[in-house]
């Protein structure tokens, strides 16, 4: 019966989901041009929630938990596993009190309704993977944006998404780069799963009924600490969360 409901639903809720995208698109660009930047937010986090809940669709229980955890008036480097495209509505509804912006490869920043454009005026990182002194130079930008805004900055270390749930290496270079340019920043190891199990047969069908939990960890203080260490506990306990859930 899940494998019928998979096949029913999955068209479903991708023309929901591009609806969302294309709907959204002028409305965000209407209030940039209009009424400016925090305006435009208020049209990206609606946005991302009508998102995360078109996972409904897909009979997904969805569960946001930890939030409490994190300190408030402190920039904030939240550093997670990637499973999915799925995972970014999360981020922006999860975190949106704290304004994130992303370190995204540059060929996001162009064609894509509503996500583009976001990228491009949120501030985001956008980087040329095949250009390291550029990627340097953003991600330190955007540490300094952080840093004089108390905002969050999100990376996913393994630097492309897991398609089997199962945890990549993280690379220390990024979040190394954001803590030289943010230095009262706190890390806050963030949790995503369920996507990869949503996508178990790729992007069609998406599995229906699946359990998808968004989990903020007990924020790390970097402080004289060495990155390798902060890295390696934060791979450590997201791994965890993982096998305990599935």
């Amino acid at each position: 019966m899940k494998l019928i409901f998979s096949y029913l639903l999955t068209p479903v809720f991708y023309i929901y989901y591009f609806l969302m995208l294309g709907l959204f698109h002028p409305i965000q660009v209407g209030a940039q041009l209009l009424f400016g930047d925090r305006a435009r937010k208020g049209v990206v986090d609606f946005l991302n929630l009508s998102l995360v809940r078109g996972l409904y669709l897909l009979g997904c229980r969805v569960k946001f938990s930890g939030f409490e955890k994190i300190p408030d008036n402190r920039p904030l480097i939240i550093v997670s596993n990637h499973q999915s495209m799925y995972d970014i509505p999360a981020v922006v509804h999860g975190f949106k009190k704290y304004y994130p912006k992303f370190i995204s490869k540059i060929e996001l920043s162009k064609n894509i309704p509503s996500i583009s454009y976001n990228l491009r005026h949120g501030k985001s990182a956008l980087i040329d993977r095949k250009n390291g002194s550029q990627a340097v130079k953003e991600i330190f930008k955007l540490g300094r944006l952080i840093q004089e805004n108390n905002y969050a900055a999100c990376i996913f270390p393994e630097g492309t998404r897991s398609k089997t749930g199962k945890l990549k290496k993280f690379m220390t270079g990024g979040i190394h780069t954001l803590l030289r340019a943010a230095p009262s920043a706190v890390i806050v190891p963030f949790v995503i799963n369920g996507h990869s199990r949503l996508m178990t047969k790729g992007y069609f069908p998406l599995q229906f009924g699946q359990k998808i939990t968004y989990t903020v960890l007990d924020p790390i203080e970097p402080v004289n600490r060495d990155i390798e260490e902060i890295v390696e506990q934060v791979y450590v306990e997201i791994e965890n969360v993982i096998h305990q859930e599935n």
